[in-house]
């Protein structure tokens, strides 16, 4: 199973499919990855050669945030709503929808 940036990502998947079990990368973005590296998407991840999963695990970091830099992100931008007292941020903290969602049927606590 081979392990990019902490997760193992399957291996039966094609690699397409397998990158988007990486927190921040969906669909789009690893088609585009996988575009500007020239990896063929039918490729299985069990297939991948040591110098591709180098090659994509590098590639991933120095684009964009991804797992633990983009949970960590997150993270800050809701505690700093949180402390500025906004509306998103007393939504977060009573734990009630924050986009406009009603709370009459669903969202109980």
């Amino acid at each position: 199973m081979p392990r990019l940036l902490g997760v193992d990502i399957p291996n039966e998947k094609r690699i397409d499919v397998a990158l988007t079990y990486i927190y921040g990368v969906g669909h789009t973005t690893a088609l585009r990855v996988l575009k500007e590296l020239a990896i063929p998407r039918e490729t299985r991840a069990k297939d991948l050669k040591d110098d591709e999963v180098a090659t994509l695990a590098s590639h991933l970091e120095k684009s964009m945030p991804v797992e633990g830099a983009l949970r960590r992100l997150v993270m800050q931008n809701i505690s700093r709503l949180k402390e500025i007292q906004c509306y998103r941020g007393l939504r977060h903290r009573r734990g009630l929808p924050v986009h406009g969602q009603r709370t009459r049927c669903n969202a109980r606590t």
